[in-house]
């Protein structure tokens, strides 16, 4: 059984930074480069609460997207320093909905300078058979917060 230490966070800031490997041979970021920076979002929301989703996995809890809509707004690039907002936006009893930003910041701390992109998902949870099953009330609690 897992028990988170304290709360899941409606909200939380995760700082990234833009790895070559993420980038085209004019230092772009790629779009597809985006949507881990905001898993990394989300797990860090559990994680802040003592969770990890090794945990989530091991006790045959998953959380597997059902959708994931983002907005690009202008371009990251090789090097930048990101920041990651992601809100728990609300859910239901077997689903969690997040919200993002993502933000680049001209010095590691200087806090946020320009909004680059926009995206929401939605989270469904499954057991280890894929099939549909509830969260666990401590995160369905969190969800609707």
């Amino acid at each position: 059984m897992i028990t988170p230490e304290m709360p899941i966070p409606r909200q939380g800031e995760t700082a990234v930074r833009v790895r070559y490997c993420e980038c085209d041979p004019m230092g772009v970021a790629h779009h597809a480069a985006y949507v881990p920076w905001f898993e990394i979002g989300r797990t860090e929301l559990l994680r802040a609460a003592g969770v990890s989703y090794a945990a989530l996995e091991s006790a045959g809890i998953f959380l597997v997207i059902t959708h994931l809509d983002v907005r690009y707004r202008r371009p990251a690039r090789y090097d930048d320093n990101l920041i990651v907002i992601t809100r728990v936006t609300g859910g239901g009893r077997a689903r969690i909905d997040h919200d993002y930003e993502l933000w680049r910041e001209d010095q590691p701390g200087a806090g946020r300078s320009e909004l680059l992109s926009t995206a929401s998902t939605t989270l469904a949870c499954v057991g280890s058979d894929g099939r549909p099953r509830p969260l666990p009330e401590w995160l369905t609690a969190a969800a609707h917060g």
